[in-house]
């Protein structure tokens, strides 16, 4: 648990480290907000193909290695990012370290949830989940105590410390049995079992795509809109997505309990429906005190509903392709999801960042608690019972 939780929480961090910048490394190269913007598009579209890889491997050799191999990796690029010298530089690093950034989650969750009892398997799921919301909880404090001082390129060799978690996970971490006793001895047999699967694969790859829409449409652009519709200091907008950081995290674990209760789809729907309602204070709010409250209330639920979600999908995933078909479609729902940013920031050319937001808040939530109500579950299945 504690590998995937720093793995997820360190990849995230790298990640948010862009988001928290944006604004400061578009003034560097020249370029505006919306092309700032494809920097983060453009890592949330190569994150299949880490998960194809990296979940290919999985399955075929086992959890261990491949994570290893992994956090080395999105290590490298993202002390890199920090070196770029042209915007040009800077996006094709950035796509390079979605690769690793999209082999992680799959690789890390089905881990982790393999080797969860089966009646903690929700609050886990929550917790492992929420090592995003504390990936950017961890950027907006580095934001905050380096960005005024030192600028946004060291904040990128802080990124570098993943490669260290490798070593635990090397010293640490134990294979998983469920793979040892449904593990596949070549990979024909595991692109059988792959094709095999490929309902599921369309079903869950919508769902995710609508998911990563609330994700990424609710978080990524709103640094940006705290400093062009607020005139936020970075400080300010730090303190405010650190808060809003901490909400995502006791969201996330709070409806990952309550799935181990009332089930896995009831959890997510109710979570989606209730963040509905918070759109209004944390796009419209009157005051500075109630635009907090609603960013805070805002990821409670958004990560709540986000907090069932690797229990969810590994429940539904069988044990041979639980390494591949739950991340890779994770992430082929995250390329499709990936242009959200970029329309928000394209409709706030022609209304307020508040108005852009939402209007997209508002679609992708309706639309994900419809797709999750509709799928099914298998809330609490046994792991490597059997075929």
């Amino acid at each position: 648990m504690t590998a995937g939780f720093l793995g997820w929480t360190l990849d995230a961090f790298d990640f948010f480290i862009v988001v928290v910048t944006l604004t400061a490394i578009g003034k560097e190269f020249h370029v505006s907000d919306a092309e700032m913007a494809k920097t983060i598009a453009v890592t949330l579209a190569f994150r299949p193909v880490g998960a194809f890889i990296f979940g290919m491997l999985a399955d075929r050799f086992g959890r261990r290695i491949p994570l290893m191999i992994n956090l080395v990796f999105y290590s490298v690029l993202e002390v890199a990012s920090g070196l770029a010298t042209s915007y040009t530089m800077f996006f094709w690093l950035r796509a390079m370290f979605g690769i690793g950034m999209g082999g992680e989650w799959g690789v890390g969750a089905s881990l982790v949830m393999e080797k969860s009892p089966v009646k903690h398997r929700g609050v886990l799921s929550g917790l492992l989940q929420e090592g995003y919301a504390t990936g950017n909880l961890l950027a907006s404090v580095a934001y905050f105590l380096i960005f005024p001082h030192y600028g946004w390129r060291p904040l990128f060799f802080i990124g570098g410390l993943p490669a260290l978690l490798a070593i635990f996970v090397r010293m640490k971490v134990k294979e998983s049995e469920v793979w040892k006793r449904t593990r596949h001895h070549d990979f024909k047999s595991l692109f059988r079992a792959i094709a095999s699967q490929w309902r599921l694969f369309l079903y869950l790859t919508l769902l995710m795509a609508l998911m990563n829409c609330v994700s990424h449409g609710t978080q990524d652009m709103y640094p940006t809109f705290l400093q062009r519709d607020w005139g936020m200091s970075p400080r300010m907008r730090s303190a405010l997505n650190a808060f809003a950081a901490v909400g995502a995290i006791i969201g996330g674990v709070a409806f990952g309990y309550l799935s181990d209760r009332i089930g896995r789809r009831k959890s997510i729907v109710l979570a989606l429906l209730l963040a509905v309602l918070m759109i209004p204070l944390w796009a419209f709010a009157p005051s500075t005190v109630l635009l907090v409250v609603g960013a805070f209330l805002m990821q409670f639920m958004v990560q709540g509903a986000w907090g069932v979600i690797p229990v969810h999908i590994n429940e539904l995933a069988p044990d041979s392709v639980r390494g591949f078909i739950p991340g890779f479609a994770y992430q082929c729902g995250v390329l499709i999801a990936g242009s959200v940013v970029y329309i928000e920031a394209t409709l706030a050319g022609h209304m307020s960042y508040a108005k852009a937001m939402a209007i997209t808040a508002l679609t992708v939530f309706i639309l994900a608690a419809v797709v999750a109500a509709l799928g099914r579950e298998n809330h609490r299945v046994a792991f490597g019972a059997g075929p």
